[in-house]
């Protein structure tokens, strides 16, 4: 397959390009720097700048699938301008991705969007599935900050299903924490708390922690890509969510540590203005289920946070010994 993916720079988008690459298909990831290939990075990059259509929509045409991933990180305060980067970064790039489909005269036959987890409302008295998972728009007794990051996901699946694309089937990914031993990523943050005897419970550890291995992300991606039956949000994330106690106590386990510090909910506040991020990523209780995979016969390798912890601690440890 010949496979397209607009801002795949990240680390999700390396993840899967590199999958991708490995399974033998052609792959073009569209970055605003294009940089040559290398060892670890042998698929090609082509530059765009995210905000008009150029020469880098002739790359779609005849495409087989196109993975699209730009959105600016999350992981910052929620400033004015902050919010804004951060919806525009989705919402325009999917309106501009569409318009580069629409026109395209043999458009890619699949088209996959990132999309968020975090839409479903904040959650501990059951789990949520595309079917029956309750996505409030604006939940008067939760924080503000809750209220911005569903309103961006639903701004960001309307640009997504406005685009008129009627020959191309559209997914949107709504992805949980992917964990991968990846430098800086969301897994290897985590893991620093732990090996420095800070990774006890946050705040009450009562919210529920969704999240899905990178190995099961990418198989995911491919089985999406195969699997012609399934279009609409696709809730990408392990069938088996946990309290952030349960979460912790498993990753200290996995990594031989005995004892992490807690973090209550002031001491987290504090530790967010400092690390200019926002308590949300950790404290909103996200209990998300892959209704979807699960239906069509996606078997997960890592349904179960313990043996995924272990895996990836291991890993961690190659890739960085």
């Amino acid at each position: 397959m010949r496979i397209v993916i607009p801002g795949g720079s990240g680390q999700v988008g390396t993840l899967i390009a590199r999958d991708l690459f490995r399974a033998g298909h052609q792959v073009t990831v569209l970055s605003r720097s294009a940089a040559p290939t290398s060892p670890t990075h042998p698929w090609l990059t082509r530059q765009w700048d995210a905000r008009t259509l150029g020469t880098w929509t002739e790359l779609l045409e005849g495409a087989d699938a196109v993975i699209h991933l730009s959105g600016r990180t999350v992981n910052c305060r929620y400033t004015p301008e902050n919010r804004r980067q951060i919806l525009e970064s989705r919402t325009l790039t999917t309106t501009l991705l569409g318009q580069a489909i629409a026109q395209a005269a043999a458009p890619p036959p699949i088209w996959l969007n990132a999309s968020t987890s975090t839409l479903y409302r904040d959650s501990t008295d059951r789990g949520m599935d595309e079917a029956t998972g309750d996505i409030l728009p604006v939940d008067p007794g939760k924080p503000e900050t809750y209220n911005f990051s569903v309103g961006v996901g639903l701004a960001w699946e309307a640009a997504l299903n406005d685009a008129p694309t009627p020959r191309t089937r559209k997914v949107a990914l709504r992805a949980s924490m992917v964990m991968s031993p990846d430098r800086h990523g969301v897994f290897d943050v985590l893991l620093g708390l732990v090996r420095k005897g800070l990774g006890g419970t946050q705040g009450s550890g009562r919210q529920y922690v969704s999240w899905i291995h990178d190995q099961d992300y990418t198989r995911a991606i491919r089985f999406l890509l195969e699997t012609e039956s399934i279009s609409g949000p696709v809730n990408m994330t392990a069938p088996c969510p946990l309290t952030n106690a349960d979460f912790m106590r498993a990753l200290r386990a996995a990594n031989g540590t005995g004892f992490g510090l807690p973090a209550s909910r002031w001491m987290l506040a504090l530790g967010a203005i400092a690390m200019q991020t926002e308590t949300e990523l950790i404290l909103k209780s996200r209990r998300v289920l892959p209704g979807i995979l699960l239906d069509a016969g996606f078997e997960f390798i890592f349904p179960e946070w313990p043996r995924a912890a272990q895996n990836l601690v291991r890993r961690s440890r190659t890739l960085h010994a």
